[in-house]
């Protein structure tokens, strides 16, 4: 029987465990799920309502990245002046406190070049940002070295540069809370803002950054969180990437696994992975799917369960291509319908296929490619475990 998801969220703070990861699939309810549990911890006041600042940092219990934690970045691309765009940084303790008390600019600097260009530089600018009373936030410029002792300035950065910028801010935020609360004498520390911090929850933390990369910030995550002293904050971690989980997967033996799933009936589960290896995420979804083609219950969701299937089957074979698995034709070329049925099904961006049902050709499409996937989870299986065994667990 399904749960809501602050059902779930229950069940997280009653595991009382140090650390809880959490794989699920986008649009599967990570998010909602991160703002479901901070209502539980620290509900917002009953008297006034909640304010984006108490939403991403009520410090006292409770810290969290998500999705919500991207809204207080928006650009300012200064179109009628014809100026350099800046990216600006809503007012809020959040960023205030790490890079305005705490002077943790050049931190954030350096976590932010690490996992992008060495040369991509982002230059606080304390004048510029928009004015609440008597503070002035920061707004952010990029500039890009060229290797001639010049650069070019006022770069607008990419989705995913962006991004992975609001994460250093926040992994920056992570690294000092853990630092101050290493200190084992509260009166002792630089601040007690955070003395009575119980969850750190972060949702989704990777996006844009190569295997390599992703594999080393698991595992500079992981080695903070170990860091964290036991009477510290416990430790919510959500991810749709399979690589993210399975680094720190290994890294955390004891700390409980799950995957979260959303029904067809609107309601969630939580399922606990009971097996030394975290490769049964992609077994379990074969045979969600199964289940679904039995009973006739096939809907628009399920291609893009086929699709994350195929593309990360592809990765762990070596395929170049996720289109590469499909079934060929008679003369052994790449079927192009069945891509353009999947590409049109998961990744469309057309009105007319936005609803949930599908037709009789599209059940049957879906099917037909389920049993050949299928088909592969023996081969997908050697090629995963055998990369797990190289995969540091440290």
């Amino acid at each position: 029987m399904g749960q809501t998801l602050t059902e779930i969220a229950e069940t997280l703070r009653k595991a009382n465990k140090r650390v809880q990861l959490i794989y699920a699939f986008n649009a599967s309810g990570k998010t909602r799920l991160s703002r479901a549990f901070k209502n539980l911890i620290a509900p917002k006041s009953q008297d006034n309502d909640e304010t984006l600042d108490e939403a991403i940092l009520p410090r006292e219990k409770i810290l969290y990245y998500n999705a919500f934690t991207e809204d207080l970045f928006y650009w300012d691309n200064d179109l009628l002046s014809d100026g350099e765009p800046k990216l600006i940084i809503q007012p809020n303790t959040f960023t205030d406190w790490i890079i305005g008390e705490q002077g943790k600019g050049n931190d954030v600097i350096a976590n932010f070049q690490h996992y992008t260009n060495k040369n991509l530089t982002p230059v606080f600018l304390e004048k510029d940002g928009p004015r609440v009373g008597e503070k002035t936030y920061p707004s952010v410029s990029f500039s890009l070295a060229t290797g001639d002792d010049e650069a070019t300035t006022g770069i607008k950065i990419s989705k995913g540069e962006e991004s992975n910028f609001i994460w250093s801010v926040f992994f920056t935020l992570i690294e000092e809370v853990v630092t101050v609360l290493s200190v084992a004498e509260p009166e002792d520390r630089s601040t007690n803002i955070f003395d009575k911090l119980e969850y750190v929850f972060i949702d989704d933390p990777v996006s844009s950054l190569d295997e390599n990369h992703l594999i080393e910030l698991a595992q500079t995550l992981a080695t903070l969180i170990k860091s964290v002293p036991q009477d510290g904050p416990k430790f919510i971690i959500t991810t749709h990437n399979p690589l993210f989980f399975n680094v720190l997967f290994n890294a955390f033996k004891t700390g409980l696994k799950y995957q979260l799933s959303q029904n067809e009936d609107g309601t969630f589960s939580l399922d606990r992975w009971n097996t030394d290896s975290p490769f049964s995420y992609h077994l379990h979804l074969i045979e969600k799917l199964k289940t679904a083609f039995e009973n006739d219950g096939f809907e628009k969701y399920h291609y893009n369960f086929l699709r994350n299937i195929l593309e990360k089957t592809a990765t762990f074979m070596g395929y170049e291509d996720w289109a590469d698995l499909l079934p060929r034709t008679a003369d052994g070329t790449r079927d192009a319908y069945l891509k353009r049925v999947v590409d049109i099904s998961s990744h469309s961006k057309h009105a007319e296929y936005e609803q949930s049902q599908l037709s009789k050709n599209e059940k049957r499409v879906l099917g037909y490619l389920l049993g050949e996937t299928a088909n592969k989870k023996y081969e997908f299986a050697t090629r995963y475990r055998m990369i797990v065994e190289e995969t540091p667990n440290d």
